[in-house]
């Protein structure tokens, strides 16, 4: 359990100083964020769609993509997500992964 919860604590940091740090550098990968299966994911789920893209999409896409899946809607006047939303996005995007990597290996 220690560990699982030092993993989540490392990319809820990560999370939010990229969240303001896409406004200076937008068009950065998110490949040093997350790992392959973990943008993979995300994007399918996303896109609803099978394949994944070639390239890794940009750290900007990927903090609002796991915001969705922390149930943020992305509004006209709702800001940028939070703290929370973000964390609850990070949990499904570890199950997403790992049934990603499942699959995979398959």
């Amino acid at each position: 359990m220690q560990i699982v919860s030092e993993f989540y604590q490392h990319k809820l940091m990560l999370l939010p100083y990229n969240k303001f740090s896409k406004r200076v550098n937008p068009d950065q990968e998110a490949e040093g964020i997350l790992s392959t299966h973990e943008w993979q994911a995300l994007y399918c789920t996303i896109h609803k769609t099978p394949s994944p893209p070639d390239s890794s999409p940009t750290l900007s896409e990927c903090v609002r993509w796991i915001a969705q899946l922390g149930g943020f809607l992305g509004r006209k006047s709702d800001g940028e997500p939070g703290v929370k939303t973000l964390w609850r996005g990070i949990q499904r995007l570890n199950d997403l992964a790992a049934m990603w990597q499942i699959l995979a290996n398959s």
